[in-house]
């Protein structure tokens, strides 16, 4: 049975982690609206990272995890994050270049749509995992704390309840900073996603330049993969942040390269 509360500051945490990871998006979109974006390329992101991200990968990851494959790549820190990192790559960045090159070519007289979009891309993934994570944390610690939560727990058969309490006890015993470090990693995923779109924007945008398409996908599947390997090899989360933050840093240099040099705004 739980006994402890959750700390003010932690509240305070998931709050601001909460504020952090559904206002970024929005704030971008209003920033690329400022600069003459228009409003599809945002809502478009959204819906291919919904497609191609949580619907067709999550379909192919099923399969693949039923099958005598799917096992040995499981027992394998490494030869997961490899699968995990190009099946990410594959999707995400191939679901990126169909719709630069279908719904939204019209649209590809204003580079600043290939920003609208990242947005709306790197906008959904970071709602979906970690806004409503964090507003669904803060809920159960107001339960928490009000007693609510233990009143529910003692109506639960024994195991439900044991079960539901395990689950609980990562809101009363993490530190308070570690909350932030999800807002943290969507900060660095935003920009990645930005950054990759930038580069299949172009591919896409011009035949000469459809290098950049396989190039985003092989910085995407790196990227998911060193993440997932140190995260799995270091006690620490914020070495694993710091890891991705240089990550992030090094692709969105190459995509600062490429946008100085064929943009048009």
């Amino acid at each position: 049975m739980i006994t402890a509360n959750v700390s003010a500051l932690s509240m305070v945490m998931i709050l601001v982690s909460a504020i952090i990871a559904i206002g970024l998006p929005i704030a971008l979109f209003i920033y690329c609206r400022k600069r003459g974006a228009a409003v599809a390329p945002f809502f478009v992101g959204c819906a291919v990272m919904f497609l191609f991200a949580l619907v067709l990968e999550s379909i192919v990851h099923n399969i693949v995890f039923t099958s005598a494959v799917g096992n040995a790549i499981q027992n394998s820190v490494v030869i997961y994050g490899l699968y995990g990192g190009l099946m990410a790559g594959l999707f995400e960045e191939t679901g990126r270049f169909a719709a630069f090159r279908t719904v939204l070519k019209k649209y590809q007289d204003n580079d600043v749509n290939a920003l609208m979009y990242g947005a709306g891309h790197g906008g959904l993934e970071s709602i979906v995992l970690v806004g409503i994570a964090m507003i669904t944390n803060l809920v159960l610690a107001l339960m928490i704390n009000s007693g609510a939560i233990a009143a529910m727990l003692e109506s639960l058969p024994a195991e439900s309840a044991e079960s539901v309490n395990q689950a609980l006890a990562a809101l009363t015993d993490s530190a308070p900073a570690t909350f932030l470090a999800g807002a943290v990693e969507r900060v660095f995923a935003i920009a990645l996603q930005v950054s990759l779109s930038v580069l299949v924007w172009f591919a896409a945008k011009d035949q000469s330049r459809i290098v950049l398409f396989p190039l985003a996908i092989g910085l995407h599947a790196c990227v998911d993969c060193i993440m997932y390997i140190v995260s799995q090899s270091v006690g620490s989360i914020w070495i694993t942040e710091a890891v991705i933050g240089v990550m992030t840093v090094a692709v969105a240099f190459v995509a600062k390269k490429v946008w100085d040099a064929n943009a048009e705004v």
